[in-house]
């Protein structure tokens, strides 16, 4: 089922939320600039499996309300706390990926794993995000012809073969998002840094990478495991930024395994 939650006056996000008679729970981070959907080939299987998922897309993106202000890591963890506490969730694991990754290590930081019994990290952009030159690039790209930025983007994001209609489907995906929100994240890319976060994280971390990652390069899920306590690495060979797509099967058992 499907519905939102306030996070703030006026701010309300979407939250699609599956088997919520589950055994065990899995909160979705999606990537920049798209929504929870991405998550399509997670949501397939594991709630016949026994699990609840709970997608949510930030502000911004997806079917969110899309303000103005709000596109920082603090606030946009904020946000995930909110809907924790509206939910009352706990003991769940948090799946971010790419940028999701990043709000996923800023809310185990900020609000001390509220809830949280387990963390996945995927092809995170953490604790960097885009290089000054590629979030320049980026956001003038944006700025100026935002499908074709978007194009660009899913060019490079898989390492396997993808169909025109799947690009299509993607692509529609990040669409939905505002061009002011998209060019947001873009600048928290470029502009923010997470370092101060990890030594701070102490819950039982899974970190998995595409070792074909254009977007994130793998050296970072390596630096992410040189740096978070309990922590262990996966690396995915057949994949680029998608391993929730590419590998997609590898993923499923992965996460079941590890959530338990």
């Amino acid at each position: 089922m499907g519905y939102f939650v306030c996070v703030e006056p006026g701010v309300s996000l979407y939250v699609e939320d599956l088997n919520p008679a589950g055994k065990k729970t899995l909160v979705f981070l999606h990537g920049w600039p798209f929504s929870h959907e991405q998550f399509e080939y997670q949501f397939n299987v594991l709630p016949a499996k026994g699990y609840r998922l709970i997608g949510i897309d930030w502000r911004g993106f997806g079917r969110s309300d899309k303000p103005v202000h709000g596109y920082h890591y603090n606030r946009l963890a904020d946000d995930v706390l909110a809907v924790v506490d509206a939910l009352g969730l706990d003991d769940f694991t948090l799946v971010g990926h790419s940028t999701g990754g990043a709000i996923a290590v800023r809310y185990a930081a900020r609000h001390r794993g509220r809830g949280l019994s387990k963390l996945v990290l995927m092809d995170a952009a953490a604790p960097a995000g885009f290089t000054k030159e590629t979030a320049d690039r980026l956001l003038a790209a944006s700025l100026n012809d935002r499908p074709k930025m978007v194009r660009e983007v899913i060019d490079d994001f898989f390492f396997q073969y993808i169909s025109r209609p799947f690009s299509d489907w993607f692509f529609r995906l990040a669409l939905q998002a505002a061009g002011w929100s998209t060019a947001a994240i873009i600048r928290t890319l470029r502009d923010e840094r997470l370092d101060a976060d990890l030594p701070r994280i102490h819950v039982p971390t899974l970190i998995v990478h595409g070792i074909h990652d254009k977007v994130i390069p793998f050296s970072q899920a390596e630096e992410l495991s040189r740096r978070i306590d309990r922590s262990r690495l996966v690396p995915f060979l057949y994949s680029g930024h998608g391993p929730f797509w590419e590998e997609r099967d590898k993923m499923n058992r992965l996460l079941m395994k590890f959530v338990g």
